[in-house]
C-alpha cells in the first residue's frame, strides 16, 4: 500500500496538509503553539486515529459491540536529540458487550496497527485498555 499528502507553509504564518479531501491546518510559528496542533501533536493524532481504527476493525473481526472509544496519548520529547522517546496511552471502550476480551483487544492492536508497530520500533510506547460498561 501506498500513502499521499501534500502540504504547504506559509511564511509566518501556518501551514496545512491535504490527505484525500481533508485540509488539517497545523502551526509553525510561536504565535499559533496556542491555536494549531504542532507536528509532535499531530504524530500522537496519528497514533490515536491508528488505535481508534482499529478498536472498529477488531469489534468486527471479535465480534464485540462498543458505543465509543476513547483515547488519551502522552509523548515525552527529549531534547537532544530532538525526539519522542516515550509515549503512553489510555484506551477506554464503552460497552456492555460480554464479548468484549480487553486482553485479546490489546495484543491485536498493539500487534497489528501500522503506525503502532512504526512508533514502537522508535520509541518505547505502553498503554491501558479500559471498559466502561
Amino acid at each position: 500500500m501506498e500513502y499521499i499528502t501534500q502540504a504547504v507553509s506559509y511564511s509566518k504564518k501556518e501551514a496545512s496538509f491535504q490527505v484525500k479531501e481533508s485540509e488539517i491546518s497545523f502551526g509553525i510559528t510561536p504565535e499559533k503553539a496556542d491555536t494549531l496542533p504542532n507536528p509532535a501533536e499531530l504524530f500522537l493524532g496519528s497514533l490515536s486515529a491508528c488505535i481508534l481504527k482499529n478498536v472498529e476493525r477488531f469489534s468486527q473481526l471479535m465480534n464485540f459491540e462498543y458505543e465509543k472509544a476513547e483515547i488519551t496519548v502522552k509523548g515525552i520529547r527529549l531534547e537532544k536529540p530532538p525526539r519522542m522517546d516515550e509515549i503512553q496511552y489510555e484506551l477506554n471502550v464503552y460497552s456492555s458487550d460480554e464479548k468484549l476480551n480487553i486482553d485479546l483487544l490489546k495484543r491485536n492492536i498493539e500487534n497489528f496497527g501500522t503506525i503502532f508497530n512504526t512508533v514502537k520500533s522508535s520509541c518505547s510506547i505502553s498503554g491501558i485498555i479500559t471498559k466502561t460498561s
